[in-house]
């Protein structure tokens, strides 16, 4: 039976958490937005919160710090492929893992040696707001907490199973419904894209270093809305526009962020809109209604182009 603590050579997804830092011979940097996930329960659950149906033949994996979680990951991606050996031509399995920190990108190459031999694991060296996305089929992360919200809306435009570690304050937001006090510009603009829901909250003792803040694991099971918006990018503008001003009626919001909103006449759209409509608060606007006033202010409004 294989050591599972030796690294090279030892089976995919039960390599200890510590053993994986020592190795690194690096702790995480809590200054470089580095927290290790170390909890083994945590990390074995992890990869099991991909929805039932998931492709995990090409996971994608950001921030993969010493490797606890690319380890369960190799995992998945390699169980994956084994069960469509009987296929024409299968997929042998893989994982792509983006890394900014050299010398952690470095050590996933070392440890995983096998895996990057057979074709199982890519490790990308760079930031992953700047680096072009691999293809891939979901994306399992324990997100750097600072720039979780870009690196979330990079990846859920392409409409992929994604299961990614949040702030539990930023995961709470992504999943409010309207007219709760959490229910924001986020919550709109996340469940545009997929049904999106907190499937664990983690404690900070679950992390080394420990972050100062509770955390929770987020699915995004892509699926189309139940409305049409005729220009994406202007309705996502729209609801950001009308969210900085969440505490006046939508009347004084749409008027007040025309120059966030694009809108060269917003005073048409105020007396196109049903007026109980225009007396509300954006927190209580159902996405589906957001949606249709901005279609209706992209045709009354005169919209000039971001």
């Amino acid at each position: 039976m294989t050591d599972s603590s030796t690294g090279e050579g030892a089976a995919y997804g039960s390599r200890d958490p510590d053993a994986l830092a020592r190795r690194a011979g690096a702790r995480a940097d809590p200054d470089r937005d580095q927290h290790f996930l170390v909890d083994d329960r945590v990390l074995d659950r992890i990869p099991g919160y991909l929805p039932e149906d998931a492709d995990a033949s090409h996971l994608l994996e950001i921030g993969g710090g010493a490797g606890a979680l690319t380890d369960r990951l190799l995992a998945t991606a390699t169980a994956d492929a084994a069960a469509d050996r009987g296929a024409a031509d299968p997929d042998p399995g893989r994982l792509t893992v983006i890394e900014r920190d050299g010398a952690f990108a470095e050590f996933l190459r070392e440890e995983f040696a096998a895996a990057v031999a057979d074709g199982h694991l890519d490790v990308v060296e760079g930031d992953a707001l700047d680096v072009d996305l691999p293809p891939f089929t979901a994306c399992v992360a324990n997100l750097p907490y600072g720039v979780s919200s870009e690196i979330a809306f990079r990846l859920l435009p392409e409409k992929k199973p994604l299961v990614l570690m949040f702030q539990a304050e930023f995961a709470d937001r992504m999943v409010a419904s309207a007219g709760e006090s959490e229910y924001g510009r986020l919550s709109v603009s996340a469940q545009h894209y997929a049904d999106v829901e907190i499937v664990e909250r983690v404690p900070k003792e679950a992390f080394d270093p420990q972050p100062a803040v509770e955390s929770a694991v987020v699915r995004c099971t892509p699926r189309d809305p139940d409305y049409a918006v005729g220009d994406e990018a202007f309705f996502l503008r729209f609801v950001k526009a009308l969210f900085t001003q969440r505490r006046k009626t939508v009347r004084n919001a749409v008027r007040n962020t025309a120059h966030i909103s694009g809108l060269g006449d917003p005073d048409a759209v105020v007396d196109a809109a049903d007026e109980e409509l225009m007396s509300s608060r954006p927190g209580t606007l159902e996405p589906a209604a957001f949606a249709a006033l901005a279609e209706l202010a992209r045709e009354r409004g005169s919209p000039t182009e971001a």
